[in-house]
């Protein structure tokens, strides 16, 4: 199992999130990816329901867990950003209800490592 820390931009944002319980966690297993923002956001994918994985070049300005129609973002900076397609689509949670996941797009840190990782 390897650990892939998300970045943390802002001084206050980390306090924020500290202050939330929003302990951002992303780690690679043999056998899945598995992604956790706190008690806000939580999804395990299979490796095997990993089609595709790349970095991706543009930020964004909103962080947190937001998304709609099997796509989502999980973000604690504005980026680096990777984007993993999902197929068949796994399952996630957000706020305690389901959710499809076909699309994570998330913020790492260092992300030829995470790459490396799921390849």
């Amino acid at each position: 199992m390897s650990r892939h820390p998300m970045p943390h931009g802002n001084p206050l944002l980390r306090a924020l999130f500290a202050m939330l319980l929003l302990w951002p966690r992303v780690e690679v297993t043999a056998s899945s990816l598995v992604v956790a923002l706190g008690w806000s956001f939580r999804a395990t994918v299979p490796r095997a329901s990993i089609a595709a994985v790349a970095a991706v070049p543009w930020r964004r300005l909103s962080i947190g867990a937001h998304g709609w129609r099997g796509r989502w973002l999980v973000n604690t900076a504005s980026g680096p950003l990777v984007r993993i397609t999902v197929e068949p689509a796994a399952e996630g949670r957000v706020l305690g209800v389901p959710v499809r996941l076909r699309e994570l797009t998330l913020s790492i840190e260092d992300v030829d490592a995470f790459l490396t990782d799921l390849r």
